[in-house]
C-alpha cells in the first residue's frame, strides 16, 4: 500500500548541539519552518540562533528541559508544529513520548512506538532475532529491576557477564561482572545509572566476550515492511563502552560475511515495519568469522556521517523525507560505496586525566579546511561549553580512497585543527594514529582500555 505523502509546515527540534543544528539546516533546505527548544544553559547555542523560532523549555538539568515530555508537547502544540525531530539521545528512543506525539496528532520523525518497544527493548529484540533464526549472544530472556531475580538469571550464563540497561545506549547503564562477588554492587550501579539516564532501571544480562569487534549496519526503513542497508561501520575503538572512533567499511569483513550481515539487518528492520534511520548492532568474532546480534538502536547514530561520506546519502534529510511519506527508492545512494571514511569524536575532556570533563570557554576554535575532511559541530570561538550534558563538541570525519590514505589525511586534519581554552580528545586521536596496532587494524573493543591507555598515560 502506498504511503500518503505529506509536507511538514513546522518542525520542533527536540535536541541540542550539533545534531539539533543539523536538523535546523535540514529543515531550511526542505523549506520547513524550524522551532528550537533550549534550556537556560543553551541560550547562546547555534541551533537556537539559526532556527526560525526558539523557546526556552526549562532549566539546565535534562530532566527539566530536554526530557520534559509534556512541556515539549505543549510547546509544539502552542506553536503549531506538526512534527518533532528527536535526533539521538534524550527522547529519541522513548516510546511513551512517541505515543504522546501520536495522541496529539504530531508526527514523530522516527520509528513508531511499537517498533521502539520491540527493538529498543533489548530482551524483546533478542526474542525477535531468535524467532527469525538470527544468532544471538547467550543471555537472559528478560530484563530485571529486582537484584535477586537478576542474580538467579545470571547463574545460567557463564562469567564474565555484561549488564546492560534495557532502555539505554551510549555506554550508560553498562557494567562488566567477572564473578558472583561483584554482581550485586555492579547491578546496583547499573540500575541506578539506567534510572537516572533513561527513567527505566531494568537490566538485561548477557555473556561478555573479551576479544571481539563491534559492528553496526546502517538501515533505512519505510514503515511498510521495506528496509535497505547502507553499509556497516566498525565501532570497536571504545573506552568503557563509549565509542571514540568509527570507520566504514569494516576492513575485517570478507564479502560473503558482509552480505550476510547486511541481509540480516534488513530482515530484522523490515520485520518490525521499521520507519526511518536506525542501526542493527552486532559483535563479531574475527577468528571464527561469526557475528551475533546484540541490539538495535532505533534512532540515528552519532557516527552516521561516515556512511554519508561513502554513499552520498544525507541521512537526516532521509529521516525527514521518509516521515513525510517518501519511498525508499527515492533515497537510494547516488554513488556506489567506495573508499574509506573515519570519524573521530572530539570531546571536551582531558583524556590524560581519565577523560575528565573539561567545560569552559573556547578561546580558539579553527577546524581544518582540507579536501575530503568534514567537521560537524555547533560550537564556535568564544562559546562556553557547559557542564550539564554530553562532552562531545565536534565530529571530525575524513574520507579517502583507502584506509591507509584516510589515516594519513586524518593526521593532517588533526594537526590543522586549532583548539584552545579547554582540553579535548584531539591529542588522544593523534597518538592513536601513530599506534601500530590501530594502523594495522589489530584491535578489539577492550583494546583501548587494556592496551592503549595503559601505555599512553
Amino acid at each position: 500500500m502506498k504511503k500518503q505523502q505529506t509536507t511538514f509546515s513546522k518542525v520542533l527540534i527536540a535536541n541540542r548541539g550539533e545534531i539539533a543544528l543539523r536538523a535546523v539546516k535540514t529543515a531550511k533546505n526542505l523549506d520547513i519552518q524550524s522551532l528550537a527548544i533550549y534550556s537556560t544553559a543553551d541560550k547562546s547555542s547555534q541551533h537556537v540562533l539559526q532556527a526560525d523560532e526558539s523557546v526556552c523549555i526549562g532549566p539546565a538539568p535534562s530532566s527539566k528541559s530536554y526530557l520534559a515530555k509534556d512541556a515539549i508537547i505543549h510547546t509544539a502544540l502552542h506553536n503549531a508544529c506538526d512534527a518533532i525531530y528527536p535526533g539521538y539521545g534524550f527522547l529519541s528512543e522513548n516510546a511513551e513520548f512517541v505515543d504522546l506525539c501520536e495522541a496529539n496528532n504530531i508526527k514523530f520523525i522516527g520509528p513508531t512506538a511499537d517498533s521502539i518497544r520491540q527493538m529498543g527493548d533489548k530482551s524483546t529484540a533478542r526474542q525477535i532475532a531468535i524467532t527469525n533464526n538470527v544468532p544471538v549472544v547467550p543471555g537472559s530472556d528478560d530484563a530485571y529491576e529486582a537484584e535477586d531475580a537478576a542474580m538467579r538469571a545470571a547463574k545460567s550464563i557463564d562469567y564474565p557477564l555484561l549488564l546492560k540497561a534495557r532502555a539505554g545506549g551510549g555506554g550508560r547503564g553498562m557494567q562488566i561482572v567477572e564473578n558472583d562477588a561483584e554482581f550485586a554492587s555492579a547491578f546496583q550501579r547499573c540500575n541506578a545509572e539506567a534510572k537516572n539516564a533513561f527513567g527505566d532501571g531494568h537490566i538485561y544480562i548477557e555473556k561478555y566476550f573479551k576479544k571481539i569487534r563491534h559492528l553496526e549496519v546502517q538501515i533505512l526503513g519505510d514503515g511498510r515492511g521495506n528496509a535497505i542497508a547502507l553499509g556497516e561501520r566498525d565501532c570497536s575503538v571504545q573506552r568503557r563502552h563509549q565509542k571514540l572512533i568509527e570507520e566504514a567499511p569494516a576492513a575485517i569483513l570478507d564479502a560473503k560475511t558482509r552480505k550476510e550481515l547486511h541481509k540480516t539487518a534488513e530482515m530484522l528492520a523490515a520485520g518490525v515495519n521499521y520507519e526511518g534511520a536506525g542501526t542493527v548492532e552486532f559483535i563479531y568474532d574475527p577468528v571464527k568469522r561469526e557475528f551475533f546480534f546484540i541490539e538495535m538502536n532505533t534512532r540515528i547514530q552519532v557516527e552516521h556521517p561516515v556512511t554519508e561520506m561513502l554513499t552520498g546519502v544525507d541521512l537526516v534529510e532521509a529521516q525527514f523525507n521518509i516521515a513525510q511519506g517518501a519511498a525508499l527508492n527515492t533515497i537510494l545512494p547516488r554513488q556506489s560505496r567506495s573508499g574509506h571514511a573515519i570519524e573521530f569524536r572530539i570531546n571536551a575532556e582531558d583524556w590524560e586525566q581519565n577523560f575528565a570533563p573539561n567545560p569552559g570557554k573556547l578561546s580558539k576554535w579553527s577546524p581544518p579546511k582540507l579536501p575530503g575532511v568534514r567537521t560537524d559541530t555547533a560550537v564556535y570561538e568564544g562559546y562556553y561549553i557547559v557542564p550539564f550534558y554530553d562532552s562531545m563538541i565536534a565530529k571530525l570525519i575524513v574520507h579517502a580512497d583507502n584506509r591507509d590514505l584516510a589515516m594519513s589525511k586524518a593526521r593532517d586534519a588533526l594537526k590543522a585543527f586549532s583548539i584552545d581554552g579547554v582540553k579535548t580528545t584531539a591529542g588522544f586521536h593523534e597518538k592513536m594514529l601513530r599506534h601500530k596496532a590501530f594502523l594495522e587494524n589489530d584491535i578489539s573493543t577492550r583494546w583501548v582500555d587494556e592496551v592503549f591507555l595503559r601505555n599512553n598515560k
